[in-house]
């Protein structure tokens, strides 16, 4: 399975692509790809706007995920922020659908939960775990890449367990 994990945010977002490879008598995570869209505040949001859906629909169209997994709108104290940033997720979720593609989404505690096994982790820790599960040299840079990998990492797992359970069941 491909997963094309993407973290929006309205100055940087950050895209990952992350496999797994189920060939072996263990399953591993393979970090196929690792980005960032840096969006220039001057310009205006519609330009900005268009930039995500372009280099993001390249990105899929490059990498052929078989799915597509974003985080869920966190709920902020700032309603002006939560709206550009579900401006972006919109964009996002255009770009995924007009490629065909099922788009999972996941709350922001879950992504952590299932990276680092506890769902308030910092950024770094989530950085930290990333570069581990996915046997990276260094620590994935943009943190917005490290949290669209580990949204791609948290798919794949919970993927793995359905299929775990639907086994057993």
């Amino acid at each position: 399975m491909r997963v094309f994990g993407i973290d929006c945010g309205t100055e940087i977002t950050g895209f990952g692509v992350v496999e797994s490879d189920d060939t072996g008598s263990l399953p591993q995570l393979l970090c196929k790809a690792i980005g960032s869209i840096r969006l220039v505040k001057t310009k205006t949001l519609p330009v900005r706007l268009a930039q995500v859906y372009a280099e993001l629909t390249q990105e899929i169209i490059r990498w052929q995920p078989d799915v597509v997994a974003i985080e869920e709108v966190f709920y902020s104290v700032n309603p002006k922020s939560a709206l550009k940033l579900g401006e972006v997720r919109g964009v996002a979720l255009l770009a995924a659908a007009n490629q065909g593609l099922p788009v999972a989404e996941y709350a922001p505690l879950k992504i952590k939960s299932s990276v680092v096994g506890y769902g308030l982790a910092k950024k770094e820790q989530v950085q930290f775990m990333v570069a581990r599960l996915l046997k990276l040299a260094e620590l994935p840079q943009p943190a917005d890449a490290a949290d669209a990998l580990a949204v791609a990492i948290c798919h794949i797992h919970t993927a793995q367990t359905l299929a775990r359970q639907g086994a057993l069941q």
